[in-house]
């Protein structure tokens, strides 16, 4: 199997999924989970309903292996699909209170500063919360999910124009409602 063509490793293991193969199925989640997971904690805040919708989205992932076809990449369909629950969640529920977004310890941190950084990362989450759906999602992606505009227009099917509007108006609406703790943020990033 080739590694240096995701999407032709990506299609291959499909083909197996398709044949009922569990390893394939094992394999493909544990490249695609952690990504996908973040992104569902980012849009909805929720750790809780995150694993709801990644779940559901594999399992969406799993029905279609028969069908699958080499010209898309995983990735970014689980993403639109992710992105599709997600806003389905958000227009039920109306709003969700934050929750912590998982975070990846820096082992060359102490704990002081780790705390510190868990802080910081939790207000920008709780904060994020605040932005309206769209606006929240196109942060998400490109500054979370290391999207480019292009990429990310594509996934909320926009256009970069729409997209790149929607960061202006989310960037400076979350720097609004941080002001009040620019101190702790700053003293937080290091």
């Amino acid at each position: 199997m080739e590694q240096d063509n995701p999407i032709k490793s990506d299609a291959a293991l499909m083909a197996q999924v398709a044949k009922g193969d569990l390893s394939a199925c094992r394999y493909l989640s544990r490249r695609h989970m952690d990504r996908s997971y973040g992104l569902a904690c980012y849009l909805l805040g929720n750790n809780a309903y995150a694993d709801d919708i990644v779940q559901e989205a594999f399992l969406r992932l799993w029905k279609i292996a028969p069908k699958w076809q080499a010209k898309a990449q995983i990735g970014t369909w689980l993403h639109r699909v992710i992105h599709n629950l997600c806003i389905d969640r958000l227009r039920k529920e109306k709003r969700f209170s934050s929750s912590e977004a998982p975070d990846i310890a820096d082992p060359s941190l102490d704990p002081t500063q780790l705390r510190e950084q868990k802080q910081v990362h939790d207000m920008i989450s709780e904060n994020l919360q605040k932005l309206p759906p769209r606006q929240r999602i196109a942060i998400t992606l490109v500054h979370f999910d290391d999207c480019t505009n292009k990429v990310a227009a594509a996934q909320m099917s926009i256009s970069v124009d729409a997209l790149e509007s929607l960061l202006s108006r989310g960037r400076r609406k979350l720097r609004d409602l941080l002001a009040p703790f620019k101190a702790e943020i700053d003293g937080g990033i290091k």
